[in-house]
């Protein structure tokens, strides 16, 4: 019953906060414009940095996407561990949950961003080993390939794979793993079509704006 509660806490919590979008409050405050009419008009870091650049503001959107994954993530750690044996469970469980409050949430009419940033910031805090490949991988595939949704998903998809060979301390971490990466490659739908038809735009550090 505790064990539950527990749960249904950390799952509300981190949600509402996952729901947070740095991309649409820093292109309201900072430009008076709205993220979601611009670019791909996808509310996250990739397609803010394409329209404004790689400044100041862009930095921030990806402090805010991090912070809002890594705080919870990191409590739900903390306390699934102390309380329950269950660290790396509380770890996954959140950032899980950060992510769907990414992609669908409750303060922009359930319309958001991809949530390829609130995964990076989640894997960190459940096996710092399969991060490092993660990153190996996104980052290869980033800079000789130029696409970044080819990058991201496949640096989701990494993860559950690497944590299957690393270990995991029970099979749901290995269950909610396999979940997260499917949130991230399914919200790139839209990019897989674009890159079918030729039209997805390559990874760049300029604006288009």
């Amino acid at each position: 019953m505790i064990l539950s509660v527990t749960l249904l806490f950390i799952a509300v919590l981190s949600y509402v906060l996952g729901g947070v979008n740095g991309a649409i409050i820093m292109s309201q405050l900072m430009y008076h414009e709205d993220i979601r009419k611009s670019g791909s008009n996808n509310p996250g870091f990739t397609n803010f940095k394409r329209v404004y650049g790689l400044n100041a503001s862009a930095w921030t959107v990806l402090l805010i996407d991090i912070l809002k994954t890594a705080l919870p993530v990191l409590a739900a750690s903390i306390y699934m561990g102390h309380f329950f044996d269950m660290a790396q469970f509380g770890a996954q469980f959140a950032g899980l949950f950060c992510m769907l409050g990414h992609c669908f949430p409750i303060w922009y009419g359930f319309k958001g961003g991809k949530a390829f940033i609130a995964g990076f910031a989640t894997i960190w805090f459940v096996d710092w080993r399969m991060t490092l490949i993660a990153m190996a991988i996104f980052f290869l595939l980033l800079f000789t390939l130029k696409y970044m949704s080819v990058a991201s998903c496949t640096a989701a998809l990494s993860c559950p794979i690497s944590l299957f060979y690393l270990g995991y301390s029970n099979v749901w971490v290995e269950v909610l793993a396999i979940a997260a990466a499917a949130l991230v490659i399914v919200r790139h739908y839209p990019n897989f079509v674009k890159l079918i038809h030729g039209t997805e735009s390559k990874f760049s550090l300029s604006s288009k704006h």
